[in-house]
C-alpha cells in the first residue's frame, strides 16, 4: 500500500477543507479501501447513494464524510414528487447523521441510470418554480428539525444530465437565495458550471453567501484539475481573496494514477 505523504516544516498547507468523491476514484477497489485511503491522505470523503454501501464498514473507516446524496427518490416541482422527496430526505438524513455526513445533496429532480432524470423536463414553467421554492422551504424546515444541512447542486444539461430542471447555477442560486435558510445551501459544482455557463470566478462571487460546498473537475472529460481548460489555481486564489475557506470536493475521475490525481487536486487548492 502507498503510505501517506509526510508533511515537513515549510510544506504548504491547503487553505480549504479538501474532500474527494470516493465513487469516482480507484474504481477497481472496494469502497471500504477507497474511503480508508482517502482518510489516510487527509481528505474528507464524498459519497452518492447510501444503499450501495456497507454502512457499518464506513463507520469503522474513521473517515470524515463531507457530502452524500440526501435523497433516493422524488422531485422538486410537483406535489407527488415533493412528498416523495421529503420522505426520502428524512430517511436519508438519519443515515447521514449516523455517518456524521456534513451535507446532504439534492438535485432539481431525481436521477436514474447514467445520471438521467427520472422525469425529464426541457423547460421549467412558472408553476414549477413556485412549487420548487415551496418544496425547498419544506426541506429547510426538515433541516432545522433534524439538525442537518441540505445542499442543492447545479448540473449541466449539455453533456451529463439532459432534461434536468433547475440545472444551471443561476437557477440553483435563485432558489437557494430565495429560500434563504441556513439549512439549505448551494453545492456549487464548477465542472457543471463551466459547461453550462462559464465565468466561474464571478459565479463564485455571486454564490458566495449561500455556498455550502464547492465541487470541482476539469473540462472536458470530468477528470482531476490540471487536465483541461479550467484554471483552478486562479480560482483557488480568487476564493481566498473572497475569504472563502469552506469545503472543496473533487468529484472527478482520475486521468491516470489516482494518487497523482489527488496530488494535482491538492496542489491546485494549496495557495
Amino acid at each position: 500500500m502507498t503510505m501517506p505523504h509526510p508533511v515537513s516544516a515549510g510544506t504548504p498547507v491547503p487553505r480549504f477543507d479538501l474532500a474527494v468523491c470516493a465513487e469516482m476514484i480507484w474504481r477497481d477497489r472496494p469502497m471500504e479501501w477507497r474511503v480508508k485511503r482517502l482518510a489516510e491522505r487527509g481528505f474528507a470523503v464524498g459519497l452518492w447513494n447510501f444503499p450501495d454501501h456497507d454502512l457499518a464498514a464506513l463507520e469503522r473507516s474513521g473517515a470524515r464524510f463531507s457530502i452524500m446524496n440526501g435523497y433516493l427518490h422524488g422531485r422538486l416541482a410537483d406535489a407527488d414528487g415533493a412528498a416523495e422527496l421529503l420522505a426520502s430526505a428524512r430517511k436519508t438524513a438519519a443515515v447521514g447523521k449516523r455517518l456524521g455526513v456534513a451535507r446532504l445533496n439534492l438535485h432539481g429532480t431525481g436521477l436514474g441510470d447514467g445520471g438521467l432524470p427520472v422525469v425529464p423536463c426541457q423547460a421549467a414553467t412558472g408553476a414549477m418554480w413556485l412549487k420548487a421554492a415551496d418544496t425547498l422551504r419544506r426541506i429547510a424546515d426538515l433541516a432545522d428539525e433534524l439538525g442537518v444541512v441540505f445542499t442543492l447542486e447545479n448540473l449541466n444539461t449539455q453533456v451529463d444530465h439532459p432534461g434536468v430542471p433547475f440545472a444551471r447555477a443561476e437557477e440553483t442560486i435563485a432558489l437557494v437565495s430565495h429560500v434563504d435558510r441556513p439549512g439549505l445551501r448551494l453545492n456549487l459544482d464548477l465542472y457543471h458550471a463551466q459547461i453550462g455557463e462559464g465565468n466561474l470566478i464571478a459565479l463564485c462571487r455571486t454564490a458566495l453567501p449561500f455556498i455550502g460546498e464547492i465541487q470541482v473537475a476539469d473540462v472536458p472529460g470530468r477528470m482531476e484539475p490540471g487536465t483541461g481548460e479550467i484554471a483552478y489555481p486562479a480560482i483557488a486564489n480568487a476564493l481566498v481573496a473572497m475569504d472563502y475557506r469552506g469545503p472543496v470536493g473533487m468529484e472527478a475521475f482520475a486521468s491516470g494514477d489516482p494518487e497523482i490525481a489527488l496530488d494535482r487536486f491538492e496542489s491546485a487548492f494549496t495557495v
